[in-house]
């Protein structure tokens, strides 16, 4: 019996008996473990709610902070959420809907939507809060007290605004939260539509590509807003837009080959990622193309038949 203990926990994890071996092989062949990281990504954006920004100091004369405050934004925060979170999922599910995929696929594809969606959030706000940027209406947020020097450095002390909701975000604005959050969801959405529709195969349709970059032109329009609401400068929307865009990529790619590849309208299957020891398995064209060129040294066998019946001279 002591044999067979030691035995058993030698063994590889998804080879063994018990609740742990169960427990490796429920989370090898089911997506257990992203919806548990799902759930850690939530409850670390709310709690980062709570935090307070860095309040870098400022000075009244810089002509950068001193736009006026919008009081209605082009697009507020609930229309950003909407736009960019709400549309692409109620697409996937229309599109589920119509097409049929099956239950894996339409599930990896709305796993990787909301792990690009909570990423994107939980990362843009904790770089605010670090960061501590003054907004470009910064001056306007804070009413500083009168007797302020003007061509000093200040600190966010002197300013007399009441609401600390509106005084707290003027030192949350890099990078931009509305581009990052809408890069990614409509950034995922474009992804999901090139690969569905393979649009980087040779000589795709001209259709075809302006229907999968659409929702790129729309979070552009989203971060173009926060320029026009002087809630953000250029290197604010740039700097979110890459970010948004780069966590869509990474979320997409987990779950799906890359878009130039044959079979890239067809997620990996969560059986074949890994095997009982554990090691990761290539598909087979990453696996066709890691194999090495090997060059035949001598006359293949067609050769030896061409010879053979070749009439001597």
């Amino acid at each position: 019996m002591p044999h067979n203990g030691s035995g058993n926990r030698s063994a590889p994890l998804l080879q063994r008996v018990g609740l742990a071996g169960a427990a490796a092989r429920f989370a090898q062949r089911s997506y257990a473990a992203d919806y548990i990281a799902l759930g850690f990504l939530v409850a670390g954006w709310v709690l980062v709610q709570f935090v307070d920004p860095f309040h870098r100091m400022f000075s009244l004369d810089n002509k950068a902070i001193q736009y006026p405050f919008a009081v209605h934004e082009r697009v507020p925060v609930l229309w950003s959420v909407l736009i960019a979170g709400v549309t692409p999922f109620l697409i996937i599910l229309t599109w589920s809907a119509m097409c049929r995929p099956g239950v894996q696929k339409t599930q990896v594809t709305v796993l990787g939507l909301l792990v690009a969606l909570m990423l994107t959030s939980l990362l843009t706000d904790i770089i605010k809060n670090a960061v501590g940027r003054p907004r470009p209406d910064l001056v306007s947020r804070c009413k500083p007290s009168r007797g302020t020097s003007n061509n000093a450095l200040v600190a966010w002390t002197v300013c007399t605004e009441p609401n600390q909701h509106i005084l707290q975000e003027g030192w949350r604005s890099f990078p931009s939260g509305h581009s990052s959050f809408s890069f990614s969801g409509l950034g995922y959405l474009s992804l999901f539509l090139c690969g569905q529709m393979h649009v980087f195969r040779p000589r795709t349709d001209l259709g075809r590509c302006l229907l999968a970059f659409f929702p790129l032109l729309c979070a552009l329009m989203v971060a173009i807003s926060r320029l026009d609401d002087y809630r953000h400068d250029v290197y604010d929307v740039t700097c979110g837009g890459l970010l948004g865009i780069l966590i869509a990529w990474f979320s997409y790619r987990r779950y799906y080959p890359p878009l130039r590849s044959v079979l890239c309208d067809i997620p990996y299957d969560k059986s074949d990622l890994a095997s009982p020891e554990g090691f990761a398995k290539l598909d087979d064209e990453e696996q066709a193309l890691s194999r090495p060129f090997t060059s035949r040294s001598g006359p293949s066998q067609e050769s030896f038949q061409l010879q053979e019946i070749e009439p001597s001279r």
